[in-house]
């Protein structure tokens, strides 16, 4: 599968650091500072144009969620072709400040299928019904 990338001025190419990686990185197309247990929002100036029957994710690097509590996550449609924007989330009581150029987030591609919606009078369950939080013990 190929996928078009466009780029803003000042964006970076979203690359694979290891042949077998899931996730691109995406990087930083600016110094930007997350402030402690808040959020910053980030344009990282990249555009995908994503075949239609796929989605894009934008997923935590590990190691920031690990190491930094920093996360993020989103979901790309097949026929948005505006900038990937990333939130990330400061789950730390510190700041955490990025330079340009900084690894902030993945994008891992993945197939979509459609599901067929019916509606019915009662689900008829399973072996579960509807426990879940914690059903299943520790």
């Amino acid at each position: 599968m190929t996928i078009n990338i466009q780029l803003d001025a000042g964006a970076f190419m979203p690359e694979y650091a290891h042949v077998d990686d899931a996730g691109m990185d995406l990087r930083a197309p600016k110094a930007i500072t997350v402030p402690a247990r808040g959020s910053a929002v980030v344009d990282t100036g990249v555009h995908v144009e994503i075949p239609r029957g796929y989605k894009g994710e934008v997923k935590s690097k590990s190691g920031l969620n690990v190491r930094d509590g920093i996360t993020s996550e989103g979901v790309i449609d097949a026929g948005y072709t505006g900038a990937i924007v990333v939130k990330l989330y400061n789950h730390t009581d510190a700041p955490r400040a990025f330079e340009r150029g900084d690894k902030i987030s993945q994008l891992i591609v993945t197939s979509v299928e459609h599901a067929q919606l019916r509606q019915v009078a009662q689900i008829s369950g399973g072996p579960r019904g509807n426990g879940g939080f914690g059903s299943t013990g520790r």
